[in-house]
């Protein structure tokens, strides 16, 4: 079992030797509250898992001021899973298929032309407009650590491990990354990536965070930097569902109510948000004097 301080949670190591940072994602009751808001197949189910731990991961290493998303999208059997993590630690996924799904099932069941995106929307202190970046990459991999380890390589050109496991009730991931600066010994990377491979899907969704370090890494001088809580988190609102009616424009929006109201639901949380035709009219009328705000 894992550690009470190990369940939800991030926590950062480094390996001293090998100059090399890294992160362990956990997630226990933050992974039963995504993966039970639909009925998914099991298949479908562990790679949301693991694209909710990865999502994790990657907020252990970029700094992200508001949030990061993780999509991989495709017109196969697999059509879509999308994770995200805000900087507070707020996880939300969802996942599409199309049936009959395949077992196994890899990031091959996309179908050709398929994508990888890394989106990090970041707000400036002082400031009111988020700065988008995002990564952009073909998906050719055999499974969802490969995929990313591929993203790494041709968007930061930094030597990158990952493993993604979901097992029993918990999703999980590590992550390896040389540091750019490393001072350690010539071969420390190919000595910690040795070691990495050692690595199974039971002991990292089961040992405890400290064990499965020491067991792994304590001839590389590991030393852990921090952890940090993770949990079920939705960002959807009344307003940026107003936002989502705005920009279809006034006659969609009209038409998307049926009888006298529309009724919205988040595909994240299974929130409700219902507008009526007079709330609908009001998103399209500009106070006097002003024309109304588009999202642009």
């Amino acid at each position: 079992m894992t550690g009470r301080n190990d369940r939800d949670a991030l926590t950062r190591f480094l390996l001293e030797r090998s100059g090399v940072r890294g992160v362990i994602v956990r997630l226990d009751d933050t992974w039963a509250s995504i993966r039970d808001r639909a009925d998914y197949p099991s298949e479908v189910a562990a790679r949301l898992g693991e694209t909710c731990a990865a999502a994790g991961l990657l907020t252990g290493h970029v700094k992200v001021d508001g949030r990061l998303s993780v999509q991989l999208r495709g017109t196969g059997a697999l059509s879509t899973l999308f994770a995200e993590c805000t900087r507070a630690g707020r996880l939300r996924g969802l996942a599409r298929y199309n049936e009959p799904v395949p077992s196994p099932l890899t990031p091959r069941h996309f179908g050709p032309g398929s994508l990888l995106a890394i989106t990090i929307e970041n707000q400036p202190p002082g400031t009111r407009e988020a700065v988008r970046y995002q990564g952009l990459v073909g998906l050719d991999a055999d499974t969802l650590a490969e995929a990313f380890e591929g993203y790494f390589a041709r968007s930061e050109q930094l030597p990158t491990r990952l493993a993604l496991a979901v097992h029993g009730d918990v999703a999980a991931g590590m992550m390896l990354q040389l540091l750019p600066e490393a001072q350690g010994d010539a071969d420390g990377w190919n000595r910690a990536s040795a070691l990495f491979d050692t690595l199974t899907h039971a002991e990292l969704c089961a040992l405890p965070v400290e064990t499965l370090l020491w067991r792994l890494f304590h001839e590389e001088g590991v030393r852990l930097l921090g952890t940090s809580p993770l949990d079920f988190g939705c960002s959807c609102s009344r307003e940026r569902v107003a936002a989502m009616l705005l920009s279809l424009g006034h006659d969609e929006a009209m038409a998307a109510a049926v009888g006298d109201r529309a009724e919205i639901t988040c595909e994240f949380c299974n929130r409700r948000y219902e507008f009526d035709r007079v709330d609908i009219e009001q998103l399209f009328t500009p106070p006097t004097g002003r024309a109304p705000d588009r999202p642009q």
